[in-house]
């Protein structure tokens, strides 16, 4: 009984310590780039017309092609949307 209680209570606390990426939508006309600094690694990141992308699952900067620079956790939706970002 007491095993099945700590299983209960251990579940809900391993799915919340996951991170999950933060998934980025481009709604433009054309591909844009983004500038991703992650663990102190600067990469540049193209996002096609209308493609999605998952990046950023243990935080980042974003830096979005009209120079926005935004810090994200993981897990936030953002729509592109006239080189600016959108944050859901």
């Amino acid at each position: 009984m007491m095993a099945k209680f700590a299983a209960v209570l251990l579940v809900p606390l391993l799915a919340a310590s996951a991170v999950s990426a933060a998934s980025v939508t481009n709604t433009d006309p054309a591909a844009v780039v983004l500038v991703i600094t992650e663990g102190g690694q600067r990469i540049e990141v193209v996002v096609d017309a209308g493609a999605s992308e998952s990046l950023c699952s243990s935080g980042c900067f974003m830096t979005t092609p009209d120079g926005d620079r935004i810090g994200l956790d993981g897990g936030e939706t953002i729509d592109i949307v006239k080189g600016s970002a959108v944050v859901k």
